[in-house]
């Protein structure tokens, strides 16, 4: 049998205080998704294989809160508290998988123009990024479905419902990557990049591997086996920087592509862990518990195209600046390595201004789950409450986030890269880290839109961005004179696009749920972010040691003007208090 569902999510404190909660009221208030508790999933969903990685997306991506369950029966009494410590155990080991992906990924990153200089760097994204929309899709859904499969069923049920939703993610690997290694030479040519033609093909086994893979995540998760699957997350993450590089180095010395190099220590990679997963996980029996294949797809199928807009407007900035680039030099006769070479400046650009994004997710974990019990209780008031108090949180963090990485963009990225990338990518992380700032946002919005049981209109928001950046995008990028003006330019364009789209979420979700974010806290919020970058800006290299002193400086001062506009008073201060004495009194 499954366990009880857990107890009625606590309140939190009031729009002007900060919130926090100890492990066992996390793991519980975790348990809600969108009105319905999910038997036996005390935690979200870990950090997928390629959502994390810095250079493709961040995240969430496969990240975001699951999509919508069936309705649950009534709560039952809360769990045990023996049974609260190991979810609350298991949440923790699921946020360190998170964590360490995020600095693998870096790590991939950071080593990668090192090897294959900075032409071949943005080839390799190139690759990348194409295999990565498709990775975040198929990760979300295999890991999310088998999870909700196998946790809504009687515990003696759960190996029949893991083969039966294993078989189908199966055959769905073998559709989808077949079709992106038919449509590879397609992503190359509207890439203008067609060097990387052979790379995509190759690439198309990751996507068969990971489609394998997601699954058997998703049974551990399902499971609540999350100490196993942060395991495997984590040695996964290691295990694929290793190979990439390895393989990159490899091909390098025999003379052949580092670019195709790389591919094949990726493929190398996800060809380990799949059968290590697989002695772990078993494939389940035979039986028929479980949703029929008819009740699977058609919870799997708004969720895939949720995931696909959201992954598309990720990467739609880079495809099209890479796009424009390539016709530029063809137009220049500069050859394709020119164009290779301003998209991997263009790409270690982001790779920081993501980074507010990212580290935002864990805000939708906690205000997701809050807001989808107080919409299923008619509760106007809290969900007004959780509304102000989730939001105003993450604008203060964003500002916190984006100052230093504004303020420093030269400094951020002559910290982590050769001179062909911190030479000319400063411009563009400058605008770029406010814009992620401003996805962060949208993301936490669309996030609580979902919980109040609005995916349709977040679905059309986010794919409006999307048509909102490739216009930015289509009219700005190619009237730029060539080099680093069109990486501003696609920066400025998509910035624009976001920052529109996270406004028009504000005003939805404020009709929604009767509030978004006190006027007053977003005037302070920018006055404050805007003074911090200023100082970060006139502060002088030196040396990458103490570009992290300046980064706490800039930081400071952001919180200094929050400090004395009032914006952070007691109020947060005594949360604070409070949360370190309940830690400290229940060590």
């Amino acid at each position: 049998m499954s366990s009880p569902a857990p107890s009625p999510c606590p309140a939190l404190p009031a729009p002007r205080t900060l919130a926090f909660a100890r492990s066992g009221e996390i793991a519980r208030l975790a348990c809600f998704c969108d009105n319905a508790a999910v038997p036996r999933a005390a935690v979200p969903s870990s950090p997928p294989p390629e959502a994390p990685d810095p250079s493709q997306a961040p995240p969430d991506l496969a990240q975001a809160p699951p999509a919508p369950a069936a309705p649950s029966p009534p709560l039952s009494p809360a769990p045990s508290p023996s049974a609260a410590r190991s979810a609350g155990r298991g949440g923790l080991a699921i946020a360190g998988a998170k964590v360490s992906f995020i600095v693998f990924g870096f790590v991939q990153q950071l080593i990668l123009p090192r090897l294959l200089g900075t032409d071949g760097y943005g080839a390799v994204s190139v690759v990348f990024a194409g295999v990565g929309v498709v990775n975040n899709v198929i990760v979300a859904t295999g890991i999310q479905g088998v999870s909700r499969a196998v946790s809504s069923v009687a515990e003696h049920h759960a190996a029949e419902a893991f083969r039966r939703t294993l078989a189908l993610h199966a055959v769905l690997a073998i559709a989808v990557s077949s079709t992106f290694a038919l449509l590879a030479g397609a992503i190359a040519d509207f890439s203008e990049a067609p060097h990387v033609a052979g790379p995509l093909r190759l690439a198309a086994a990751i996507v068969l591997l990971y489609g394998l893979y997601a699954p058997l995540v998703g049974a551990l998760n399902g499971q609540r086996r999350f100490l196993a699957q942060a395991g495997f997350d984590i040695g996964y993450g290691a295990l694929r920087t290793a190979s990439v590089a390895a393989g990159a180095l490899l091909f390098l010395r025999a003379g052949q592509s580092g670019v195709l190099g790389a591919i094949a220590g990726f493929v190398a990679a996800a060809a380990i862990i799949v059968p290590l997963a697989a002695l772990k996980t078993g494939f389940g029996r035979r039986g028929s518990a479980g949703p029929s294949i008819r009740e699977h797809l058609v919870f799997l199928l708004p969720l895939a195209v949720s995931q696909t807009f959201l992954n598309f407007l990720l990467q739609t900035d880079f495809f099209l600046l890479r796009r424009f680039l390539g016709q530029a030099t063809n137009h220049l006769a500069l050859g394709a390595k020119a164009a290779d070479d301003l998209i991997g400046v263009y790409r270690g650009a982001q790779l920081f201004a993501f980074l507010p994004y990212q580290l935002l997710l864990s805000v939708t974990f906690i205000l997701f789950p809050m807001l989808a019990r107080a919409h299923a209780e008619a509760d106007r008031a809290a969900v007004r409450r959780y509304t102000m108090t989730g939001v105003r949180l993450s604008f203060l963090l964003t500002g916190l986030l984006c100052a230093p990485i504004s303020g420093l963009a030269p400094h951020v990225l002559r910290f982590a890269f050769p001179v062909e990338i911190y030479s000319r990518g400063d411009g563009a992380l400058r605008v770029l880290s406010l814009g992620m700032g401003a996805f962060a946002i949208l993301g936490v919005a669309s996030a609580a839109l979902t919980s109040l049981r609005r995916e349709r209109v977040a679905a059309a928001l986010t794919a409006a961005t999307v048509l909102l950046v490739a216009i930015g995008c289509s009219v700005a990028v190619p009237r730029a004179p060539f080099g680093p003006d069109m990486l501003v330019s696609s920066a400025t364009a998509t910035s624009l696009a976001l920052a529109t789209s996270a406004v028009v979420a504000g005003v939805l979700l404020h009709r929604v749920a009767g509030g978004f974010v006190p006027a007053a806290t977003a005037l302070r919020v920018g006055v404050a972010l805007a003074a911090a970058i200023a100082v970060g800006a006139r502060l002088p290299w030196l040396g990458k040691v103490a570009v992290l002193g300046e980064a706490v400086l800039v930081g400071l001062v952001y919180l200094a003007i929050l400090i004395a506009t009032r914006e952070v008073g007691r109020d947060d201060l005594a949360v604070l208090r409070q949360a370190f004495g309940r830690r400290g009194r229940s060590a």
